[in-house]
């Protein structure tokens, strides 16, 4: 039996071809045979450009973009998804979305970080929107591994540097691998090649290490965790959360609230 994977990400993919490929040929080399991944971005004209940088390094405005990520997983359980995927390094209302929907819901953010610290490794982190290092640390953190974490830092480039880097990756691969040097410097004996532009560069162009430190394939590791879910919750192993946090809501009433605030996905 198949399974079918929403994955969401946090930019408008129809402004980003070479990405958007590069994304589809990873997936397919890291999902199962059986393993279908259907790919969502944010809706047409969410940002001024095709950068949503400006406006995710603010909390209040990556709060209110968050929204289309609540709605994108109420329509992932609404249309018979098995999983639903928040494929970006911020994962905006994670735990939120959670409490939302029945269905397994996996983060690019935590399942890089739990796949950082196999074999009780310590870990850093790079990204390229600067403000994001802050908000990494706190998320990691909330998921329990913030005493693994040796740092989180700006990898020294920008998103227009790496969407540049699909065609020319070399001199970009070289600073990245500077930058990573520095972490290592540190302790850090894994790397999350922060957000997925960058990560799916790195992978495409098989760099998986630096000096012997392995790079953590981010993208891949929300795979095979979102897969992972799904077979367990097939096999009767899910359990239903409790509590404020994991508790999830009745699905009449929430559709009630979604409605009353124009957020019925329907």
């Amino acid at each position: 039996m198949s399974i079918r994977i929403w994955h969401q990400s946090f930019t408008v993919l129809s402004d980003l071809a070479a990405y958007d490929e590069a994304l589809r040929a990873h997936f397919r080399r890291v999902s199962r045979a059986d393993t279908v991944i259907d790919m969502h971005g944010m809706r047409e004209g969410t940002y001024r450009t095709n950068y949503p940088g400006d406006d995710i390094r603010h909390a209040g405005m990556q709060y209110l973009h968050s929204l289309q990520f609540m709605q994108g997983a109420v329509m992932a359980e609404r249309q018979g998804y098995d999983a639903f995927a928040l494929s970006t390094l911020p994962e905006p209302g994670l735990h939120d979305i959670r409490t939302l929907v029945s269905i397994p819901v996996v983060g690019y953010g935590e399942c890089a970080a739990r796949a950082a610290v196999g074999d009780g490794r310590r870990f850093g982190a790079l990204v390229f929107i600067p403000e994001l290092a802050e908000l990494y640390r706190e998320n990691v953190r909330r998921h329990g591994l913030g005493c693994r974490l040796v740092g989180a830092g700006d990898v020294g480039f920008r998103f227009n540097d790496v969407l540049a880097a699909f065609d020319r990756p070399e001199a970009l691969i070289d600073r990245f691998r500077a930058a990573a040097r520095m972490l290592i410097a540190q302790g850090a004996e894994a790397i999350v090649p922060g957000e997925a532009p960058l990560n799916v560069l790195l992978a495409m162009n098989g760099v998986n290490e630096v000096d012997g430190v392995e790079i953590v394939d981010s993208l891949g590791a929300w795979v095979r965790a979102a897969e992972a879910a799904v077979l367990a919750r097939r096999a009767g192993e899910d359990t239903a959360g409790c509590g404020y946090f994991g508790a999830t809501v009745d699905p009449v009433r929430r559709d009630e609230v979604l409605a009353f605030y124009g957020l019925d996905p329907r």
